[in-house]
């Protein structure tokens, strides 16, 4: 099989992956015009009420200092406006936030989706080249940072730019020469941002490259957790997890301190340039009412009220600026994450260059007496391949042919040499050898799982080129009982009828009765009703591979293929089933692989396979008169395969 990959490779650049999260909120344009609209208001209203201290003082609270039963009633006029201006900005915030949290639960969605839907078309190879661990921590960790960000820093983000330039243009108004002061300090704290920004994004995406890596891990552990403790393995993946969880230490220390200290950093910062304005606001407005006709050109008309207001926005102005660096750690944390699960949607899917299809049909009878096939859109049980080019049809036999095939997962290791193969139709060819000595691997060409490279050789269907038949059809031919079973959380029913969505009750149980399945059912608490869950853990393995022949009759296939199908079934369920297995092979080509030798005696043809290479073929009884290695093998005498 192929090496199983660490990690992805490193993300491109962010620019491209802000980019294409872009892409997915343009499909709610409509919505992010309303939450821009509620943002506005929200930032107009903040930015507005701070404005309103300069009238508050100037006009009403200093000239009313002193005065006998001064007239309230204007500045209550001003209290009341003040009021309507903040109820319409919290309105406005808290629709922003609505419309927001409708927003990024649907983004996540069309993620999930589109990933999901991306993993469902990439090929096998793609699979067994990466830990299951290493995947589920993109629907995982992954989304759940993008989701952080959508939900609250993009608002955040969108809120503190409009704020920030709305407040820059209000302090221009009120006094040029103090705004140029301002802007002089800000430079000091845009460096510190940019120098710990920069070190914050290589943290925080080899942060998420060690959780993706620990997950896999614990994944794996828990799954074969009967074999770490049979084999005493316990202090050596204690031994491993420690150090894998190292990593994630390391890298999430590295991610949190840098995304830690910019907020402090970015605080104490805007404490100091407040501190600094207000005393050159102070020395300003002094020198200004002694040099009045001199300074008031260069600074503005500084009073009391216009200082106040300015510190406002002062602290307004630094405070965006503050929460955008605050949520610097989720932002790149969130855009390493997107990356990863980007890098599995821009995966290349699965190649189908097949164009053969395959149909139902039946045989009509023409005016001359003759027949000939034509399709049909009821279930005959009779199928045919349909040639794209002339929407000619040809039955389907089930003749296969292996000519002269070499392959290897990697082109440093070739694993299969010149493997020549016809399985006529009906016939029943098994394949025997050690393990590792390529019977899988053949397997996996005809499911085309994996292809055969132009020029090492081809494999026919029928007479038509693999690869030239749709993959969807091909599988659609095949029926597959796989050594390692698989079942999915649901009823026993559901489970066999995954073989065939449209199969009948009947035929279900017809089915577990032909796999010899239907006794065991039957005695459960609920019968076929029985929900099972956690890949069929309530069951023995035996029973589950049952289940798995089971589906495989269901699916009533042209061409059976039996992967190891009876080896988790005792000498006697074995002995019960085999008539059973007799007849689904019945009129198939079948390909069986097995280690018991004595559920392949009836085959029509044996093949033995060493290190890649066909060594013997012919009957039980030719295999055993020539005392070869099947002998060997069938006899248990020991001997070296690399004599």
């Amino acid at each position: 099989m192929p090496p199983v990959k660490k990690g992805f490779a490193k993300p491109k650049n962010a620019k491209k992956t802000i980019s294409r999260m872009m892409q997915y909120m343009g499909s709610y344009k409509y919505f992010w015009i309303l939450v821009f609209v509620c943002v506005l208001l929200s930032s107009g209203a903040s930015v507005l009420g701070s404005y309103m201290i300069k009238p508050a003082l100037n006009d009403y609270i200093i000239p009313l200092i002193g005065k006998q039963n001064p007239d309230l009633s204007g500045f209550l006029k001003l209290l009341v406006g003040v009021f309507c201006i903040f109820l319409v900005g919290v309105l406005a915030s808290w629709i922003n936030n609505r419309l927001m949290l409708h927003i990024s639960t649907n983004l996540l969605f069309k993620v999930r989706v589109d990933l999901f839907s991306k993993l469902e078309k990439l090929p096998i190879k793609f699979y067994d080249s990466h830990t299951h661990g290493e995947l589920m921590s993109r629907f995982t960790n992954d989304t759940d940072t993008m989701r952080e960000m959508m939900s609250q820093t993009v608002p955040q983000l969108l809120s503190s730019t409009i704020t920030v330039i709305a407040v820059f243009s209000m302090m221009i108004v009120l006094s040029p020469m103090l705004t140029v002061v301002m802007i002089l300090t800000m430079v000091f704290l845009f460096n510190i941002i940019k120098f710990v920004g920069k070190r914050s994004v290589a943290s925080f995406r080899e942060n998420q490259k060690s959780v993706g890596e620990l997950n896999g891990f614990i994944e794996e552990m828990i799954e074969g957790q009967k074999v770490v403790k049979v084999f005493n393995h316990e202090k050596k993946a204690i031994s491993e997890f420690q150090q894998l969880n190292e990593n994630l230490r390391r890298a999430g220390t590295a991610a949190m301190t840098y995304g830690g200290i910019m907020g402090p950093i970015t605080n104490n910062t805007s404490h100091a340039q407040y501190a600094i304005v207000a005393i050159v606001a102070s020395i300003f407005m002094i020198l200004g009412q002694s040099h009045e006709n001199v300074l008031n050109w260069f600074t503005g008309a500084l009073n009391l009220g216009t200082i106040a207001a300015f510190l406002q926005y002062t602290r307004s102005f630094t405070q965006p600026i503050s929460q955008i660096s605050q949520q610097a750690n989720s932002v790149l944390n969130a855009l390493a994450g997107a990356e990863r699960i980007f890098a599995i949607i821009d995966e290349e899917p699965e190649v189908d260059q097949g164009e053969f299809s395959l149909v139902n049909a039946f045989d009509a009878k023409n005016s001359d007496g003759s027949t000939k096939l034509v399709q049909s859109f009821a279930n005959t049980g009779e199928w045919a391949w349909k040639n794209p080019a002339d929407n000619s049809l040809s039955q389907l036999r089930g003749e296969v042919i292996f000519d002269h095939v070499t392959f290897g997962y990697t082109p440093a290791k070739t694993v299969l040499h010149d493997i020549c193969i016809h399985a006529k139709p009906g016939m029943k060819i098994a394949l025997v050898g050690s393990t590792g000595s390529g019977k899988t691997t053949t397997i996996n060409l005809l499911t085309r799982f994996y292809d055969v490279p132009e020029g090492n050789g081809s494999i026919t269907y029928d007479g038509i080129p693999l690869n030239q038949i749709s993959k969807s059809a091909l599988r659609k031919s095949l029926g597959m009982v796989q050594q390692n079973t698989h079942l999915f959380t649901g009823t026993i029913r559901e489970n066999i009828r995954f073989g065939n969505l449209d199969a009948s009750d009947a035929q279900v149980y017809e089915a577990a009765k032909l796999a010899n399945a239907d006794h065991f059912i039957r005695h459960l608490e609920n019968g076929y009703d029985t929900v099972i869950s956690g890949d069929g853990s309530s069951l023995s393995q035996g029973q589950c591979q049952l289940l798995a022949i089971a589906r495989a009759a269901v699916a009533n296939p042209p061409v059976l293929i039996l992967d190891e199908a009876t080896s988790s079934i005792d000498t006697r369920t074995e002995a019960l089933i085999e008539k059973g297995m007799d007849s689904l092979m019945a009129g198939r080509t079948s390909f069986v692989i097995a280690h018991r030798l004595s559920t392949v005696r009836n085959a029509d043809e044996i093949i033995v396979l060493e290190h890649g290479n066909i060594i013997e073929r012919g009957t039980h009884d030719q295999l055993i008169e020539a005392k070869g290695r099947y002998y060997f093998l069938y006899t248990g005498n020991k001997i070296s395969f690399d004599e």
